[in-house]
């Protein structure tokens, strides 16, 4: 009879803790957000390209020209070779092998630069949507806020993402 009252407070011990938990999650507001939609939708992100684009435009122009080069010299090689005497053809393919060297160590360096330059300039612009995130969060008193790609379902009143572009829009 004793362990059967010790059975019963445990119980009932155990199933208020149970609905103590539940109405305490309950009451937690949660917000969710599209980082991947807002990262497209804000102006910063096109500025931001269009300023890298422009920063290493003659980088480029120089990959280009070195490629066009390349194809030509390739082209005349197929269309020329039978032409061709067998040292001219050795000098040409020496050419298109010593250009394609360039070619490959400027593109390299080139995607490293530009590379890193994308992921400063994009760790500037996360820490704005960070910023408003925080904001939102504070304004509007949420207890947590989760990327939408780690959240399974969410109601789309949940969903904070519009706040969170129009808030990173208008800041610098």
């Amino acid at each position: 009879m004793k362990n059967l009252i010790k059975s019963i407070a445990m119980a009932t011990a155990a199933s208020g803790f149970l609905l103590a938990s539940s109405a305490m999650a309950a009451e937690q507001k949660i917000g969710v957000v599209n980082f991947q939609e807002v990262m497209g939708k804000i102006p910063q992100t096109a500025a931001i390209m269009k300023s890298l684009g422009e920063e290493f435009k003659d980088e480029q122009a120089v990959l280009s020209q070195l490629e066009t080069e390349i194809k030509y010299l390739q082209e005349k090689r197929k269309r020329d070779g039978s032409l061709m005497s067998a040292k001219d053809i050795a000098d040409l393919e020496a050419k298109i092998g010593t250009l394609y060297q360039d070619y490959q160590a400027k593109g390299k360096a080139f995607q490293e630069k530009t590379g890193a330059r994308k992921n400063e300039e994009t760790n500037k612009i996360i820490a704005l949507v960070r910023q408003a995130i925080d904001n939102i969060a504070a304004k509007g008193d949420y207890d947590l806020v989760l990327e939408q790609s780690a959240v399974v379902y969410s109601k789309p009143d949940s969903a904070i993402t519009a706040e969170v572009v129009k808030q990173v829009s208008v800041l610098k």
